[in-house]
């Protein structure tokens, strides 16, 4: 290597307790330091901006994560942040390794590696580097190394979210790593053509490198290649995966695939911020369910108990009042504790679809100022997120939630019937406080895009009810809580492929529906910003003349929907029933199961028994 960046990795260690058994696991986290001291020569010359430049550039690799990588410089330093974490986690797991053995062919019964998506999928060349220009293994041994430590889990079936990176900068920046890959694509190619001998096309489409202009490395690709096991998160997302995105792949290591869908930690998502749910539920049931979910299974007895509701009912009073305190001291906006949470709180991404959600608060705003005279149920929609810095749609989806906002909220024709809040600088922090007061939260992706989610199946364990598509984990959550307490609606995912297929026409949907081309209007001709009037052009434009995402072919359902919500809303009783049902049914969606049936599937680990005295604890 010549004219090469040198970067210390420094350790940063953090002790994670597990849950009442003596347990303490450590994360180990690195920070990019300049492997050189300060350039007093360089300095005391003259050039002061350079000496201090050169002192800093190594520390701005793990800065901010996942910088902006619309430009050149974002991808490059993108590129640096991940071969920086791979290129430290691997030197430090080798040398742990090497204290206790030299022999490389024990390493796969001692080290597991999960490509948690492609992020780090760069490791697996780093880890060819070090096994054959430092520890001098020959080629097939280290190749046959490798591929028994790596397995992989997907987490998107968006073909523009599959990670590519341009053979240019890969070659500039890691030129040995570029070398590899490239070798190990000649060699999988080569092994695939002797078992398909006569098709070229097949080569084409798996190849790790995408003949455009601009060559481009597939990293999805590498990672199936080099991995053990690829993994989906939940059912349907797996099945897509197997049938479309990596169906070639699939027919080549049917084996290697298998589906772990998702989970959530009950400590935190239901014991740490719902306190007063998990005492009337330890009340009814112990407190066996904190390490063992599925025990909520015993709510079911009581879901039709008046008094066992009406403590439910208190406690997500509580938590209302509580966000709607919180709101208040932190942003001056009032909501009432007494109207319908509806509650949206997730990236902000136009496969996740917030703006259909808008188009529906802005049709329901349009029915109000029509028809006064109607009893309209009060409702606050509260909506959360962040855009990554350089998504312009995302960013306009936002800019026109908060206009919409300001417009409802202050309309006097609307008597706080209506209520609408981005709550800003949306984190754990804030969803922690926001899921617990939810009534009805909204999972609306288009189906077929959402690999799973876990905002659903952390709302319903504090006994939200959840509206949304038949897509990603919503399935399995309809699966366990029954058709009848869930609100779905929508295009199933063979319903939308079979409709884009076929030359699916937007504009059909927006001439058949009156309510839904007024929405659409009001957005286009600067109603909600009377300043910047052309501001919302490109998103009406999206919708009107492309809608990939089908925001307006699912609209009516949509809107039927909402309607049903409102319907059940009216009947406590039944509302409640729906909400303990919900909760009790939400034992599959544990981080638990999820991550034992990964311990036991992908890295082949056995529960150990820890000896303390007076007690053994697994």
């Amino acid at each position: 290597w010549v004219e090469t960046e040198e970067v210390l990795a420094m350790a940063y260690d953090v002790p994670i307790a597990g849950y009442g058994n003596h347990t303490v696991n450590n994360l180990r986290l690195w920070s990019a330091k300049p492997s050189k001291s300060f350039d007093f020569q360089l300095f005391n010359s003259g050039d002061y901006i350079q000496a201090v430049e050169e002192t800093q550039r190594s520390g701005t690799i793990s800065k901010v994560l996942y910088p902006n990588d619309q430009g050149f410089s974002g991808k490059e330093l993108r590129l640096k942040q991940q071969y920086f974490f791979v290129a430290a986690s691997l030197q430090d797991i080798i040398q742990r390794f090497k204290t206790h053995s030299e022999n490389f062919e024990s390493f796969p019964e001692h080290v597991a590696i999960q490509l948690n998506d492609t992020h780090p999928s760069i490791a697996i060349p780093e880890l060819m580097r070090i096994f054959v220009d430092e520890e001098d293994l020959e080629w097939n041994e280290a190749w046959s190394i490798t591929t028994r430590v790596f397995a992989y889990t997907n987490h998107t079936v968006l073909p523009e979210a599959l990670e590519r990176w341009s053979v240019d900068l890969m070659g500039r920046l890691l030129p040995r790593h570029l070398e590899i890959i490239y070798e190990i694509n000649d060699l999988f190619l080569e092994s695939v053509k002797k078992q398909f001998p006569d098709d070229a096309d097949l080569l084409r489409r798996i190849s790790f490198i995408e003949e455009n202009d601009h060559k481009q490395i597939r990293m999805p690709y590498l990672s199936i290649v080099g991995s053990h096991t690829i993994n989906g998160v939940a059912e349907l997302h797996t099945e897509l995966l197997k049938t479309t995105v990596f169906k070639d792949f699939y027919k080549l290591f049917p084996e290697r695939f298998q589906n772990k869908t998702n989970g959530i930690t009950p400590r935190l998502w239901l014991r740490n911020v719902n306190p007063e749910l998990s005492k009337i539920i330890t009340a009814k049931i112990g407190d066996g369910w904190i390490t063992e979910l599925q025990q909520l299974r015993q709510l079911e007895a009581f879901a039709d108990e008046p008094e066992f509701q009406q403590s439910w009912r208190s406690v997500k009073r509580l938590k209302k009042e509580q966000l709607a305190y919180w709101l208040k001291q932190n942003g001056g906006i009032s909501i009432d504790p007494e109207s319908l949470f509806d509650v949206q709180i997730k990236r902000i991404h136009e496969y996740k679809r917030q703006l259909l959600n808008i188009l529906h608060v802005i049709f329901l705003y349009n029915q109000m100022l029509e028809h006064p005279e109607l009893p309209f149920v009060p409702r606050t929609f509260l909506f959360g997120g962040k855009a990554a810095p350089g998504y312009y749609m995302a960013k306009l989806i936002i800019n026109l939630a908060n206009d919409v906002a300001r417009v409802v909220n202050h309309d006097p024709a609307m008597h706080g019937r209506l209520k609408v809040v981005f709550v800003p600088n949306y984190n754990v922090s804030v969803a922690e406080k926001m899921i617990p007061a939810t009534d009805i939260s909204q999972h609306i992706s288009t189906a077929g895009t959402e690999a799973s989610g876990t905002g659903n199946m952390k709302f319903i364990l504090n006994g939200a009810l959840i509206l949304g598509t038949m897509d990603g984990a919503n399935i399995e959550i309809a699966e366990e809580v029954g058709a009848e307490n869930i609100f779905t609606f929508g295009m199933s995912s063979d319903e939308v492929s079979s409709l884009a297929k076929s030359g699916y026409n937007p504009r059909v949907s927006y001439q058949h529906n009156p309510g839904l081309r007024e929405a659409l209007s009001m957005i286009n001709t600067g109603y909600f910003n009377r300043d910047k009037p052309h501001l919302y052009n490109d998103l009406y434009n999206s919708l009107v003349f492309e809608d990939k995402y089908m925001l307006l072919e699912d609209f009516a359902s949509y809107v039927e929907c909402q309607q049903r919500v409102i319907k059940t809303w009216q009947d406590p009783d039944k509302w409640t029933r729906m909400s303990i049902l919900n909760t009790a049914a939400s034992g599959k969606f544990s981080s638990d199961r999820t991550i034992a049936e990964y311990a036991k599937d992908i890295w082949e680990l056995e529960p150990v028994t820890v000896e303390l005295p007076g007690k053994k604890v697994r």
